[in-house]
């Protein structure tokens, strides 16, 4: 697992032993960049089922502002701290020890750019995005970037929200929504 481009190209980030974290594929990941490419300068990035860092460890690489990196295992806090600190990000960074849903309970602010990629068998996913919707914790232009399996199909929003697109990459599905601007 590297970064694959930024100021941390080519950086071997560590990983969690077993097999209780699936980390984003590079095919997968780079689709994803490629996608949002144009919108992560000088955004903020919350990277909520952060597992070892990675994709927000990539876009801080490509010049995100910050990035918040939630995630409940502690093996895997003290993982994203120290590939945070490995490739100089630990100022523009901040990890939170939680659970997805108790975080986004007690959030204040507002991101640019949501990446979600939780355990694909669980019901996270729908519930992670009707709350995001709920709460508009997304900034008007804003963008969330949720993985999961192919098969599965993800909640339509209302305004201001909706689903943009959707890319396949074999067994695996980006699905981007888009956040409206203020009228």
């Amino acid at each position: 697992m590297r970064v694959i481009t930024g100021t941390a190209r080519g950086r071997r980030l560590k990983e969690l032993k077993g097999n209780d974290t699936r980390p984003t594929t590079d095919q997968v990941k780079e689709g994803m960049f490629n996608i949002l490419q144009f919108d992560i300068e000088g955004r903020s990035v919350l990277d909520l089922f952060a597992g070892t860092g990675q994709l927000g460890i990539e876009a801080l690489s490509r010049g995100a502002a910050k990035a918040v990196f939630v995630e409940q295992r502690n093996d895997a806090v003290k993982l994203i701290r120290e590939n945070v600190e490995m490739c100089g990000f630990a100022d523009r960074s901040r990890i939170v020890t939680g659970e997805a849903m108790s975080y986004l309970g007690t959030v204040r602010e507002k991101f640019d750019i949501i990446i979600l990629d939780p355990p694909y068998e669980s019901e996270l996913l729908d519930k992670v995005i009707a709350h995001i919707a709920r709460y508009d914790l997304l900034s008007p232009h804003g963008i969330i970037m949720a993985e999961s399996a192919a098969t599965k199909t993800l909640p339509a929003l209302s305004a201001p929200y909706s689903i943009y697109r959707e890319y396949r990459y074999g067994r695996i599905k980006l699905t981007v929504y888009h956040r409206e601007g203020e009228q």
